[in-house]
């Protein structure tokens, strides 16, 4: 379900306060960016956690929607935010599962023959990657893969995560050269 005023499709931020009033008109945003938040969570955590963690994701979004910046008319960021803080309630099974891709260099769920989504496998193949990811802290990891997986702007990845985009610059930078360092370590045999 589409939502449209006079053939226009409304922007996150009217279908926000829209769903102030008629409450099934948030399910357009979940419609509109469930998919790629979902790929972006089993990038991160594997496809097992991946559904319970975007249905939480809304729900706290559903429940927040008031207190949403309707200047914003974008909700990625604010949703990417929100599943970014999920994510960190389940950091354990996140760095369990760089662990398994180090240990055996294949996605644990292809070992059960699910299906695994595109991406993903580049851990799964990528030892050294998966290494280093794991060798991040969680705030360096979080700027790192809001803008390589998620593919948010400098500006979205601050708005997301509520911090100014001179600290998204910093943690990217710092990411990207420990990545690149433990990737020509790897590369050199150390």
């Amino acid at each position: 379900m589409t939502i449209h005023r006079e053939g226009v499709e409304l922007d996150d931020a009217t279908l926000i306060e829209r769903s102030l009033n008629e409450p099934e008109t948030f399910a357009v945003l979940f419609d509109r960016h469930a998919p790629l938040l979902h790929r972006y969570v089993t990038r991160r955590l594997g496809p097992n956690e991946a559904e319970d963690v975007v249905a939480d994701t809304f729900l706290a979004a559903f429940q927040r929607r008031g207190d949403y910046d309707r200047g914003r008319p974008d909700a990625r960021p604010w949703l990417y935010g929100i599943a970014t803080n999920v994510i960190g309630k389940r950091r354990r099974t996140e760095t369990n599962l760089y662990r398994a891709y180090i240990r055996s260099g294949v996605h644990p769920a292809e070992i059960v023959g699910r299906q695994v989504e595109d991406g993903i496998n580049t851990l799964a193949v990528n030892r050294p990657l998966a290494r280093a990811l794991l060798e991040l802290s969680r705030a360096d990891r979080d700027v790192l893969l809001l803008v390589a997986w998620a593919e948010l702007s400098y500006q979205e990845v601050a708005d997301a995560l509520a911090i100014p985009p001179g600290t998204v610059a910093s943690r990217l930078n710092r990411a990207r050269l420990r990545i690149r360092r433990a990737l020509d370590q790897e590369d050199q045999g150390e």
